[in-house]
């Protein structure tokens, strides 16, 4: 039986990424990007994929497990009869060089333990060519790819399989070390693994080193914002929504998509995140790689870029893997990089204009003239106003007929609006008033048509009864204010119609707007914009009783995939999943800055009182 998608832990190195289970296989492991191909996916097979296993002999071994000194070093401790290990997992984060590292520790008594290591490059299609070196060091070749395994103990072929079996003591310290290299190319030098150990948690230490005053969820505020670190690809600085592709939306079906790419639109978002948490360094990093990958023509803009901003990213299944528990078919690439989607021109004004309050846009200096926000927003904001009468595929990357959504038209606004009300100088007033003026005209249209005329609350999309969880955005925009009549039917009818076990789902799947069948979980981010909502109305009873009923949702290390099975009780969808930790942080700081300002005002109130 395939584990849960919450029974994984990420390890990582800010270039890969690898998925641990609780019984200690590593099923998931790309190389040497996040986006390119699996050496091992049993996850979305079988162990036939390829994975690497080191746990106790016993089946009734019971196992713990923590991230270490918080950052993505993976500590499990094992209990069995007669003894106690502990198996520690990282990822060294040492230049260009990939690589797994496993140390066993014995803590008491003795454990009998067994290693299986099956490598299959190429998405656990390519078996390779295993020879054992003179050193005692394993060496796979398959095509461009090679992967070194070294440790004292010794294994041996089996069915295709290096296995081992040893014994571990009280006080043993045993290293396993897998790196990978071009084949063409001398296999990667030995490293001394203890050494790598110390560096790797010491570069964790280090980068946790802010600490958000946010009380009882600080903790899994932090994780959340170590766990979108290793989620960044440091040569670029870009991040990407996932490090896996096509664990499904919905148990058995076709919703199995890649995330192991850049999103523009989530720009705003995390940069919002970064910078609250004062991660400035990585705010700027994020900037300067979205600037490098919307580079060019505003009309050939994509929702979504590789991690050094490659545009190609041609969608192909993989019919020998049989995905996540038989969830068909298993996808590399995404045709939605192809898509039009109109809110992103919202999103990038709005990283532009987050960024320039925040001070990370300070001077012309910080780029070449020609890639200046100013620049960039003017090219991006007059190509917007000539597509602005075009329906799209919205936020959720319909694969139905585009439409005129609600959501789409809001950012478009917000990207005029904001543009328009720019304290930069460098501006022509007649562009400012040109931008004002449509700007106008789209909020008075929006309201025309994207809001039920009888209840009064924001819709799908023009002409639509239907209602969408993005709308929990449009919203937070400010096209009304948050005392308007409709911010707070809008979040009354989505209680009503997309509430399901207190938590929100995106839309009804079974109208047919997205091209496919229906059913899936309730996405998490939606539920934390809810949130938000409840902050804004000030119903903050209702905002903490559902952060908390979230918060307890993440898995014992802190993780949170893309969505969740209220009748099975389990995460689904790619995992970890970048929006739901951004989202987790912003509601996070949003719940902190409304409490940390009602007592200020209390404060206030109670000095006017004695005075």
């Amino acid at each position: 039986m395939a584990a849960r998608i919450e029974d994984y832990a990420m390890i990582g190195n800010c270039r890969s990424a690898a998925l641990v289970c609780r019984n200690g296989s590593i099923d998931w492991l790309c190389v040497p990007r996040f986006d390119q191909g699996a050496c091992f996916a049993a996850i979305l097979g079988t162990s036939e994929h390829g994975r690497w296993l080191l746990a106790p002999l016993d089946p009734a071994a019971s196992s713990s497990r923590c991230y270490r000194n918080g950052g993505l070093v993976l500590q499990t401790t094992w209990e069995t009869a007669d003894g106690a290990v502990r198996v520690i997992d990282f990822m060294p984060v040492d230049g260009d060089r990939v690589g797994v590292m496993r140390v066993v520790e014995g803590i008491r008594g003795s454990v009998d333990m067994q290693e299986e290591l099956v490598i299959r490059f190429d998405y656990g299609r390519s078996i390779p060519w295993v020879t054992v070196l003179d050193d005692g060091s394993l060496r796979a070749i398959a095509g461009p790819d090679l992967l070194v395994r070294r440790s004292p103990v010794a294994v041996q072929g089996r069915d295709m399989r290096s296995v081992a079996t040893f014994t571990v003591t009280a006080g043993d310290v045993i290293p396993f070390s897998l790196e990978y290299g071009r084949s063409h190319l001398p296999a990667p030098e030995a490293r001394d693994v203890q050494e790598a150990l110390e560096a790797t948690e010491a570069f964790w230490v280090n980068w946790s080193r802010a600490h958000p005053e946010l009380g009882e969820w600080a903790p899994l505020v932090q994780r959340s914002l170590v766990t979108l670190k290793g989620l960044s690809y440091i040569p670029t600085g870009a991040i990407i929504a996932a490090p896996t592709t096509s664990l499904p939306e919905a148990i058995g079906g076709e919703r199995n998509w890649d995330y192991r790419f850049c999103w523009a639109r989530d720009a705003t978002f995390v940069l919002t995140a970064l910078m609250n948490a004062g991660y400035r360094e990585e705010a700027v990093a994020w900037r300067d790689w979205i600037r490098r990958a919307i580079a060019g023509a505003p009309d050939q803009v994509q929702i979504m870029y590789g991690v050094a901003g490659e545009r190609r990213m041609h969608e192909h299944e993989l019919p020998w893997l049989p995905g996540y528990e038989n969830s068909a078919p298993v996808r590399i690439g995404n045709a939605a990089s192809e898509q039009f989607q109109m809110d992103i021109y919202g999103e990038m004004v709005g990283v532009f204009d987050h960024a320039i309050r925040s001070g990370i846009f300070t001077a012309p200096t910080d780029f070449d003239h020609e890639y200046a926000a100013d620049t960039l927003q003017v090219l991006f904001i007059d190509h917007l106003a000539k597509v602005l009468n075009d329906p799209d595929e919205g936020i959720w990357e319909i694969r139905g007929r585009p439409r005129c959504f609600v959501h789409s038209r809001a950012m478009a606004w917000l990207a005029l609006r904001r543009s328009a009300d720019s304290e930069n100088e460098q501006l022509l007033p007649e562009k400012r008033a040109s931008w004002s003026r449509l700007a106008d005209e789209l909020r008075q249209e929006i309201l025309e048509h994207g809001v039920h005329p009888e209840g009064q609350y924001f819709v799908q999309s023009y002409g639509s009864d239907e209602l969408d969880a993005s709308l929990l955005l449009v919203t937070l925009c400010g096209i009304v204010p948050a005392d308007d009549a409709r911010v707070a039917n809008t979040v009354a009818a989505i209680e009503r119609e997309l509430l399901v076990d207190g938590l929100v789902k995106r839309y009804h799947t079974t109208t047919g707007v997205d091209g496919l069948a229906p059913g899936e979980g309730l996405f998490l981010a939606c539920s934390f914009w809810l949130v938000e909502n409840y902050v804004m109305l000030g119903r903050m009873d209702d905002a903490n009783r559902l952060f908390a009923r979230l918060a307890g949702l993440a898995n014992d290390v802190g993780l949170l995939a893309e969505e969740y099975d209220p009748v099975a009780k389990r995460q689904l969808g790619n995992f970890p999943q970048a929006f739901s930790h951004v989202a987790l942080v912003n509601a996070a700081f949003s719940i902190a800055r409304y409490t940390s300002v009602t007592a200020k005002s209390r404060e206030g109130l109670e000095a006017a009182v004695i005075s």
